[in-house]
């Protein structure tokens, strides 16, 4: 296995235990007000925020290892939009919007993990 491989697939692992981690942390949010409605909340969303964040980076970084060419094998995702999170998150974090997370939480993160392992499994 090369080095690139094995770089794109240990960042490909971290990506998904942060996906993981997103999943079980947003398991008890109902709407976008619970990330609103008390500390509790608030600690939710800027720890799901931020692994957007590292979600977005280890993506893009994947892009570069493979060329573009891997994350292309999965046109159902979004890239753009999954990659972009981390530049709105990291460079506009006081115009976060709890719907928006709640939304990508709620209806995109078991597809998105989905192709994390299908990736995973392909490269191994």
């Amino acid at each position: 296995m090369s080095d690139k491989t094995l770089m794109t697939l240990s960042t490909l692992e971290d990506i998904k235990h942060s996906i993981e981690l997103i999943i079980s942390r947003f398991q008890n949010i109902k709407s976008a007000d619970d990330f609103l409605a008390n500390e509790n909340g608030l600690l939710l969303l800027d720890s799901i925020s931020m692994r957007f964040v590292a979600i977005g980076e280890g993506f893009k970084n994947i892009d570069k290892l493979t060329d573009k060419k891997l994350l292309q094998e999965y046109p159902h995702i979004q890239w753009k939009g999954v990659k972009g999170i981390r530049d709105i998150l990291s460079h506009h974090y006081f115009d976060l919007d709890a719907e928006t997370i709640f939304d990508i939480c709620d209806n995109n993160l078991d597809e998105l993990l989905s192709a994390t392992e299908s990736m995973i499994l392909k490269l191994k």
